[in-house]
């Protein structure tokens, strides 16, 4: 690989590193990119798992974000509808937070900020005589149902990949860069096992690590600061069988979701802490206790720790703003251009804007390119639609076609196979997955090794799926025999409690 020049390098395989590497590589650029642990093995599986303008941001007068964020998570919908779906949060009212009068405003805002094509508006309803009031004290009588959209978030990063690893693109993931260096016009990276590689551009993408990549590895100097955040979350067990979230107020101003996940159980977060370092990232007690309480002071059954079945951590990289409170923090990007050395440093942001951040970091690198991301399916949503169809609905109606076809099969493992890696899963399911390893099948694996850098257990069980929850240890032990590993060690297991540095040592 070392006399392959390519036009960009990029280190960090990350949801901001992948989406580049895919619309670059769909411009006709040649890319490499580069990190350190598993693809999407930090942030990027660690989040919240929403597609969202962000409703609270508007109390900040963030319009510009918030209306970029909404138009985007119409397109994420369309072009990702195996992973993606809109997603109901109800919004109770709460004596003495805010207002029922402002709750009402930021919610029709929220739904006229931007165009609306799957997703519905909002609306007051009456919890006294909603299934979601059952969830709740009876002392929240009033709420409003609002919509936005949730993501597997690993796996938008996978899609990514795939589609650029399609139109030529080199992911190399577990390998580390020891140094890129600027030789004769142009970038040398030192990979840490002995191979380099020659591009003609860089892009640091490495998040939580970028201002130190900028420093450390590229030697340069004039990357903004980082304000690092930790984010916990904890899953319990489901406190609501319907369909609808929760948005939850707390007296400190904050706000926590609780989202239905995985079928059988609830995901909380999150929290939001200064850390120094990315390796100081951990769930607290404090925090899961913060969590626990910001959800009971809403339900009606209240949960105790014994109902935390799983909880992860996630290190969100902000822009540094003197002067301003957590909340306040802009979630916007910044693309930071290192003069005279074809080099940019990428810096904040979130997921759901990430493929606009993609166009804007190409508008730059490549001007008379065109943009072409907004209307293409992802690789697991590549299936046929009909004229004016949304991703959504043909989607759903593939899904129900490829279950009458499959009928050997049963139907919840065609619906999980087909939310996990899409389109793919025809052909999977045709060629027979053979052996069952206690509810995940060879053939599966052996998909997720061969076509998505899969290399361990806890890459397939976190990441590529989050089966880490459903499988007994026995089963959980046979997959890692599978990949050759003498034990699973459950400390090293829920994704985001283990930070390895995207592209660095």
């Amino acid at each position: 690989m070392h006399d392959t020049l390519f036009d960009l390098a990029i280190i960090g395989a990350g949801i901001n590193g992948a989406g580049i590497a895919r619309d670059a590589a769909g411009r006709g650029l040649s890319v490499a990119i580069i990190d350190a642990n598993d693809i999407g093995g930090a942030t990027s599986s660690a989040s919240t798992k929403l597609i969202h303008g962000g409703l609270r941001y508007l109390e900040y007068y963030a319009f510009g974000l918030v209306r970029k964020a909404l138009a985007e998570r119409e397109v994420l919908l369309d072009i990702a509808p195996h992973i993606t779906w809109p997603q109901a949060f109800v919004l109770p009212h709460a004596a003495g937070m805010r207002p029922e009068w402002l709750l009402r405003l930021g919610t029709l805002l929220y739904d006229n900020l931007a165009r609306r094509e799957v997703v519905p508006g909002s609306q007051r309803i009456d919890l006294r005589s909603e299934r979601a009031g059952r969830a709740l004290s009876p002392d929240y009588r009033s709420a409003f149902r609002y919509w936005d959209g949730w993501v597997d978030d690993a796996r938008l990063v996978v899609d990514n990949l795939k589609d650029a690893a399609a139109r030529g693109a080199s992911v190399l993931p577990r390998t580390p860069v020891q140094r890129a260096e600027r030789i004769d016009g142009l970038w040398r990276l030192s990979l840490s096992d002995g191979r380099a590689i020659t591009a003609r551009r860089l892009i640091n993408a490495a998040g939580p690590w970028a201002e130190d990549v900028a420093r450390r590895v590229m030697g340069v100097n004039d990357a903004p600061p980082l304000r690092l955040v930790q984010g916990s979350h904890i899953v319990t067990r489901r406190v609501h069988m319907g369909r609808d979230a929760f948005m939850l107020q707390q007296p400190d101003g904050r706000i926590i979701f609780v989202i239905p996940y995985e079928r059988d159980y609830s995901l909380i977060g999150t929290t939001e802490a200064d850390i120094a370092r990315t390796e100081d990232a951990a769930v607290s007690d404090a925090e899961v206790n913060y969590l626990l309480g910001a959800a009971n002071r809403y339900l009606a059954r209240p949960l105790t720790p014994d109902d935390v079945m799983h909880k992860f951590v996630g290190v969100r990289p902000l822009v540094l703003e003197s002067g301003k409170a957590q909340k306040e923090t802009t979630r916007d990007y910044r693309l930071v251009e290192h003069p005279g050395l074809d080099a940019m440093t990428i810096v904040g942001g979130k997921i759901t804007t990430y493929r606009v951040l993609a166009e804007d970091v190409l508008a730059r690198i490549a001007p008379r390119s065109k943009r072409w991301t907004a209307d293409a399916p992802l690789p697991g949503g590549a299936i046929e639609r009909r004229r004016g169809e949304h991703g959504q609905a043909a989607f759903k109606r593939w899904l129900e076609q490829l279950q009458v076809s499959q009928s050997d099969y049963d139907p919840n493992l065609i619906k999980r196979l087909a939310m996990t890696i899409g389109a793919p899963a025809a052909d999977l399911l045709a060629q027979g997955l053979g052996r069952n390893l206690g509810g995940v099948f060879e053939a599966e694996l052996d998909y997720f090794r061969r076509a998505e850098w899969a290399s361990s257990s806890a890459d397939v069980l976190w990441r590529r799926t989050k089966l880490g929850l459903h499988l007994d240890a026995a089963a959980r032990a046979e997959v890692a025999r599978w990949f050759g590993e003498e034990r699973v060690d459950e400390a090293d297991i829920p994704a985001g409690h283990r930070f390895a540095r995207p592209g660095v040592l």
